[in-house]
């Protein structure tokens, strides 16, 4: 299970780790968390260094109940963070969590290699002719409603089997347009109540089924934290659970906060996987 990152291929069937950069103000972990170039260079290096694969860029907060963001503050924020990381670190592999299919061609073009995509496709028409015309890999997230209203009350008659339908279709109009590269993401949190997403969790290797690789994004979020009765700062043990079971479950890649914890669980996963 291989991705073709600008002329490199990525082995998916070892689980690989995304680590995330939030260049927003109201991100709900790491919101602001970064002023200048010397602070984003700092936070990259480390999270290469702890061993991420990929870094995901992102500049539209797609948390619960999030102000909206232009086009154009949205380039502002990433494209000149992906033209400063390309200059730093060469073989740096990009991902730009974006659904607007112009913040995506201008950031492939800048040499970022994934577009992760909350909407699948949804929210901008042009997004498949973009990732089919550039053939870079894509992330398609499922997601009921918007990120402004998403959580006001999510609600499915079957919450696993909706999802896969979901999916099957947007893989097929996905493959309609020679789009090779695809990677499928639940999009915990994302229009489910905190019963949903352990369901989804507990039904993950249900999706592969879809012979598609499968990112999990748990990382500090309010399934865990308010599980917990805690907050997304001291959600990290909790993350570091959730990890373990997602790749028990199937998972490929693991977006994430905290890289090195990660990483670590997925060595930790690999050594007992080799006795299966």
């Amino acid at each position: 299970m291989t991705i073709n990152c600008k002329g490199t291929l990525i082995d998916l069937s070892l689980p690989r780790v995304m680590g995330i950069l939030n260049m927003t103000p109201d991100s709900f972990h790491d919101g602001g968390a970064y002023k200048n170039e010397k602070e984003v260079l700092a936070k990259v290096e480390s999270m290469l260094e702890e061993g991420a694969t990929f870094i995901d860029i992102g500049g539209y907060s797609s948390r619960p109940g999030a102000d909206h963001v232009s086009e154009d503050e949205e380039l502002k924020r990433v494209l000149p963070v992906v033209e400063l990381l390309i200059k730093q670190f060469p073989d740096i592999l990009i991902s730009i969590d974006t659904f607007r299919s112009n913040v995506a061609s201008k950031c492939i073009q800048a040499e970022a290699a994934i577009i992760n995509d909350i909407s699948a496709g949804n929210l901008d028409a042009e997004m498949f002719k973009v990732i089919a015309a550039h053939q870079v890999p894509y992330i398609m997230m499922h997601m009921q409603g918007r990120p402004k209203d998403m959580q006001h009350n999510p609600s499915y008659d079957d919450v696993i089997k909706e999802m896969v339908l979901f999916f099957s279709e947007k893989i097929k109009q996905t493959r309609d347009h020679k789009i090779n590269d695809l990677i499928i993401d639940p999009g915990f949190g994302f229009g489910k109540t905190i019963d949903h997403n352990y369901e989804i969790l507990n039904s993950l290797e249900f999706f592969k089924h879809l012979d598609m690789p499968i990112l999990v994004g748990v990382s500090r979020k309010s399934m865990i934290y308010k599980l917990l009765d805690t907050t997304p700062e001291h959600a990290l043990n909790g993350t570091t659970a959730l990890h373990s079971i997602s790749l028990i479950k199937g998972a490929n890649i693991l977006r994430v906060h905290d890289v090195k914890e990660a990483v670590e669980c997925v060595r930790l996963f690999n050594t007992m996987d080799k006795f299966n």
